[in-house]
This record gives C-alpha cells, structure tokens and sequence, in this order.
C-alpha cells in the first residue's frame, strides 16, 4: 500500500491462495522488522522514544502473525510488548537494568527469527499470475458502487487480509496506511464508516487520536470500530473516549466485524408502520390518518366494517386503530370477528372513542383489545401510543417468522411466501425462481471446529446472501445448514449465475476458531417457475441440489422440467 490514499482492486486470485502468499509475504519481511528492532537495542539508545518504537514492532508483528495463524510468533512478541510495559511503569531501573532489558529483547528476537525460518521451510512462496496481483490506485473513486468502509492500518498484511473479506460482504473497501491521509480523505468526503489500528510508527495512541481529531472537525462523523492487539481496559476506555463505537483484538473474526458494519452502516428506512383505521365517520377517520401519516405511517381507512377480512389479508396491518360504535357492528364484536382468524389472534386492536364509562372500557377490553383511547386526543399521544404498539408487534411477528441464529425467514413463513409469491406469478404470468443452498461438509465442520464455529458459518453465509441479493429476494433458513432464496421476475439462467458468484465468494472467506482458520463451501439447486410446476418446486430444487452434491460440490446446478400447467 501507499502512504496515501489508494483504493485496492478486488483479488483476481481465490483468497485462500491470496492469504497464504500474504502469510509468505510477512515471512520475507520479517528479518527486517528484526533487524528493525535490533537497531533500538543499544543499552545507551533504550530511552523512551526507542522503548516506544521498539512496542510498536512488537506490536505490529504480534497482530500480523496472529492473523496468519503463526501462534509461535505472536505469543513471544506479546511477551515482548509486557517486558517492555513493566519496565517503563518500575518507579526506577537498577543499574544495568538497561542491558538485562536489551539482552531479554535480543533472545525473543532470535526465537522471532528461528520460529519464523521454521516456518517458511514448511511452505514454498507461488509467484502471483501476470495481472492478478493486488495493486493500488492513486486517487479515491468517487463512484458510490456500496457501503465505502475506509481502513486504515499501517501493515500492509492485515490491510490486505480484511480488504478481500470485507469485499466479498460487498463493502467499498478504500485503504489507507497513515492516520493524516485518513483524515484528509475524511474531511473532503465522509464515509459509511472507519476501521483503523489503535498503534501507527509515530505514536502508541495515534489511532485514537485522529479519531478524536475528526470528531471535532466534523459535522457528521463516521462511526469507528477500532482494531488493536491489546485487550486491556486502558487501551479500550482510549478508544470509548476518543468516540469509537466498536473495538476488537487481532486476529479479527471477520464474521463478527461484518456484523458490527451492518448494523453501523445500515442506510434503509425501516418500513412504516402499517395502520388500519375503522370508523363509520369519514372526517373523523381522516383526521386521525393523516396525524398518522404525517408521523411516517402508512394508514388505510375503513368505513364499512363489513370488509374487515378483505383489508386485513390484503393490508397486513401493525395495528387496527377502531371506533366503538358503527351502524353495522360495536368496535367489541368487530374485535371478535378478528380474533375468530387464527392469522390475526395477536395483532393489536386499540379502541378510539368518545365513550368514558370505565366499566364499557373494560369490558370492550376483554376481547383481547390492547387498549383504550379516549377522544379527543392529543396529537403526540396518538402517534405515540400507535407506535408503542406497532413497534411490540412487529418485535413478536420477528419472533415468530424469524430463525433465532440467522435472523433470517424461517421454514414456515418460506412456504407461506412461496405460495403467496406463485399464486401471484401465475395470475399476472410472471416469473419466480427458487434456489436452495446446503453447506458442504457441515457435520465435519461441527465435528472438526465445534458448534460455534458452525454458528459462525451460518450467520456468514446467512449475511452474505442478505446483503448481496436485492431486496426482492427473499432469503430463508430452511432447516439446519439448507438455505432458500425466492426470486421473482427472474429466469433460471439468471438466478444460476447470480447464486453461483455468492457460491464463489462464500469460498473465500476465512472463518477462525482459537488458533485455527477454515473457509468452505456450498452447493445449490436451481428452479424456476413456469417450468417446474408449482407444487414440484422445492421437490425439484432439492433434486438439483443433491445432483450438484453428488457431481463433487462446491458448484450450482438448473433442474429441467416440464412446463407448469
């Protein structure tokens, strides 16, 4: 990398190879950090600017080698970095302190430099293909293709590693190696969000600093999610202070770093809420509606009673705002013929009325109503007592429709949506293609890793294909380690291609447990509607898919079949 700013084209190479001539690459550099380190460990020359360089290489090489899976290497570069810590923070150093210091240093230098020859006899550089070697480019593209994360580390190793993996999520990764081209890059334009170390060359808190920097000088600054290879309470109250919203130790787990990302960079709106008010009396009806609307709501008017069942299956409203007393029915047996729909059992109903007889109150409550509104009412109290009560919904049908480790649609509302989505292709001659995905060798993932590095795997996969398909799509957990997508208005080709580029994509992350890296694979069936009869679907999806299984995995097949009747 530069020390400017640069934006770093996508690996043309699978990552694992990428990662593996990475870990060559810090390997060949490495007697150079030594020699580095050796050059500060004159007795005469240990004064606090050297101690403080001489933390810094210990600091970076104990991150980088971490990443890389080199444990010999990190844990004594760590030990390093806390002889040097307790030697600064003794009240006074006996004589000779400063040579049994430099002695100490120099013998995990040559354990540093063993460990590391070690290594490299155990593996052979591969020289990158003509073309595909990651390069930089000088100035920041301006195009928004994504979420633009800008990073900043001054090791080019750890930069390069989190790049790929970062991209793969489809983040617009610009990369950075000093703390003054980040800010300069912030100030002219701001990002979604900032990942940087903590530790730079020219200062142990340089990270925290700029940050703190920024968030003076901006109007709106980015959030930061800092990375560092301390863990201690001082170095993580620096990063809280300095206005940092996340903060993780090297090696990153990549899977839990995305996770923080989204939720900081998340630019949709959520949906409004959806409200249905009945009332006998237009005005009134509208009055209420457009307070609603004007906090953000989207709201239906119903003023026949008699078409309740047609609004709420079409509508799907948060709440039912309705009035007490209508010609047709009293808003307590209105509430009753809701309740009778097993569909609409938990949805809120909130009375509005002029009625202030407790006693009524209560009873028209025991319907199962959520509560009782007396008219008139403020504006502000309205909005807020409809909100509350939409937000409770909508927090209980994510449980119920939702799978508890992903997030993602469960198996039940899958094949409700299916339907639904099927009923309307064949009425308006549409197209729907469904893919189903299952993780290669999951059981010896679990078997080999444990359960939570299997958990890891879901929730990667499961974020992958939330933030790579379009809104559209809808992505489900079908059962264990299977997968559903649900694409409307798109042909099977065109499905294939696009579950076949996240299958790719999906190949090149790295996931880690303890001291140890995997990355895996998926396989994936495609079908698509008219083609495969409705009622086949699934049947035929999961056909393909087990034919992808057989064929050796790791790819994505079509079904054919028959035009759908």
């Amino acid at each position: 990398m530069t020390d400017g700013p640069g934006i770093v084209d996508a690996p043309r190479i699978p990552l694992r190879e990428k990662i593996r001539q990475l870990r060559l690459l810090f390997l060949g550099k490495l007697p150079g950090k030594v020699a580095e380190a050796r050059d500060l460990l004159s007795p005469a020359g240990l004064d606090a600017t050297s101690l403080e360089r001489l933390d810094h290489v210990f600091h970076g090489l104990k991150g980088t080698a971490a990443s890389f899976g080199l444990t010999d290497i990190a844990r004594i570069s760590g030990t390093a970095q806390t002889i040097i810590s307790d030697f600064r923070d003794s009240p006074a150093s006996p004589d000779g302190g400063t040579e049994a210091l430099s002695a100490g240093l120099s013998d995990i230098l040559d354990r540093i430099t063993r460990f590391g020859e070690t290594a490299l006899a155990t593996d052979e550089a591969v020289p990158s293909p003509a073309g595909q070697a990651v390069s930089l480019v000088d100035a920041v593209d301006e195009r928004d293709a994504g979420r633009r994360v800008f990073l900043c580390d001054d090791d080019d190793l750890v930069g390069e590693n989190l790049f790929a993996q970062l991209t793969c999520f489809g983040y617009e990764v610009v990369s950075f190696s000093t703390t003054e081209a980040l800010r300069t890059a912030c100030l002219r334009q701001t990002p979604d969000a900032v990942i940087m170390d903590i530790m730079f060359p020219h200062g142990r808190n340089a990270g925290t600093e700029v940050v703190a920097t920024l968030q003076r000088e901006m109007t709106a600054p980015p959030p930061v999610v800092f990375l560092s290879s301390r863990a201690d309470f001082e170095a993580r109250l620096g990063a809280v202070k300095a206005g940092g919203q996340a903060y993780f130790t090297k090696p990153v787990k990549v899977t839990d770093l995305v996770e923080n990302l989204d939720a900081l960079t998340d630019r949709e709106r959520p949906e409004p809420y959806r409200i249905l008010v009945v009332d006998d009396e237009p005005e009134v009806s509208r009055y209420h509606g457009a307070i609603l609307e004007e906090a953000g709501m989207s709201v239906r008017l119903l003023h026949d009673p008699a078409g309740i069942i047609e609004v709420l299956t079409e509508f799907r409203p948060d709440l039912v705002l309705m009035d007490m007393y209508m010609p047709v029915c009293s808003g307590r047996e209105l509430a009753q013929v809701i309740r009778q729909i097993p569909d609409f059992l938990s949805l809120p109903i909130v009375y509005l009325s002029n009625e202030t007889d407790k006693g009524k109150q209560v009873s028209a409550l025991r319907v199962g109503a959520e509560g009782f509104l007396t008219k008139p009412i403020q504006p502000d109290d309205l909005i807020s007592a409809v909100a509350i009560r939409a937000e409770r919904m909508r927090g209980l049908r994510a449980l119920m429709v939702r799978d508890g480790l992903t997030g993602l649609f469960n198996h039940t509302f899958l094949s409700q949506y299916l339907s639904t989505t099927l009923a309307a292709a064949k009425r308006e001659a549409g197209r729907v293609s469904l893919a189903m995905i299952d993780i290669d060798h999951f059981k010896m993932i679990n078997d080999t890793y444990g359960h939570p590095a299997g958990d890891q795997v879901l929730v990667a996969l499961s974020r992958l294909l939330q933030q790579r398909l379009r809104h559209s799509d809808l992505v489900g957990r079908y059962g264990g380690e299977e997968f559903v997508v649900i694409m409307s208005h798109t042909g099977a080709e065109d499905a294939r291609s696009i579950i076949d580029s996240l299958r790719e994509d999906f190949g090149r992350l790295s996931f880690r447990t303890g001291d140890k890296s995997f990355s895996c694979t998926f396989s994936g069936g495609v079908v698509a509607f008219p083609g495969i009869a409705s009622e086949h679907l699934l049947e035929t999806a999961d056909q393909a898919l087990y034919a992808a299984k057989r064929a050796g995995r790791n790819r994505v097949f079509v079904a054919a079949g028959k035009v759908a009747t």
